[in-house]
């Protein structure tokens, strides 16, 4: 079978456990292909909340699977399904008729939205702090210890020196 586009399987928009959770997705199957195998490593490595997270992302994975063999042995090729559009747009004397054809093929590609409009008139700072908002927390003390930079003697005494000499020309 040839290498055909995923099928994102959405059960709800409004429940943030069945949306469309393609980054993780991706993250799985390179971690799986790497040899990872403990559920509790993926659910990290996806940024997952629960182990039940990643089963549901695997099931969604399997399902896609499924759909595609079902659609070729069904004869529903993405060739077959374009050439059709193709026909209706060319053939069609509505155009209400074109217009909905161009517009599924443009929403099966990706160019029916244009999400990042919105961050348009922000400032990088509000675009930043809302992206870190919506990052999952990470405990940065479970990876590597911090160690604060140990202050030199020599540096200390030249800042007091500074610190004289400023007193000095400006009289505070």
């Amino acid at each position: 079978m040839k290498n055909l586009k995923p099928v994102v399987v959405v059960e709800s928009r409004n429940n943030k456990n069945y949306g469309e959770n393609i980054h993780a997705q991706h993250v799985l199957l390179k971690a799986l292909s790497d040899g990872i195998t403990d559920i509790n490593e993926l659910r990290k490595l996806a940024g997952l909340k629960a182990a039940a997270d990643v089963y549901r992302t695997l099931d969604k994975m399997a399902i896609r699977k499924e759909y595609h063999a079902a659609l070729d042995r069904g004869g529903l090729s993405l060739d077959y399904l374009v050439n059709n559009l193709k026909g209706i747009i060319d053939s069609s004397d509505k155009d209400d008729n074109k217009i909905k054809a161009i517009s599924l093929l443009m929403k099966s590609i990706g160019l029916d939205k244009y999400e990042k409009q919105e961050d348009m008139g922000k400032s990088w700072e509000e675009v930043l702090l809302q992206t870190v908002d919506k990052k999952p927390e990470l405990s940065a003390t479970d990876d590597y210890e911090v160690i604060a930079p140990v202050k030199s003697e020599a540096r200390q005494k030249q800042k007091e020196e500074e610190e004289e000499i400023g007193e000095q020309l400006y009289g505070n």
